[in-house]
């Protein structure tokens, strides 16, 4: 048994990146805890709420189509073979 390979293996484990989603839902929470100061602040805030929902309705929309591009690799790769 190579104990110092499964050691690294192990701790690398936990090293994955966090996905878009991950950061989506950071960035929001950290937008729901801001109290604004002023109402320019407060639709500052509200802007960036806005297009916070964009780039999640966007993201939704290109992991979809990931998701059919990748079926379709693979449906080619079937056939190839």
């Amino acid at each position: 048994m190579d104990f110092r390979r499964m050691t690294r293996e192990f701790l690398q484990e936990g090293t994955s990146k966090p996905s878009i989603g991950s950061y989506i839902q950071s960035i929001s929470e950290v937008l729901e805890a801001i109290t604004p100061r002023s109402k320019t602040d407060s639709l500052r805030i509200e802007t960036a709420r806005e297009n916070l929902r964009e780039v999640k309705r966007h993201m939704r929309r290109m992991q979809e189509r990931v998701n059919v591009l990748e079926e379709q690799v693979q449906v080619l790769e079937e056939s190839k073979e």
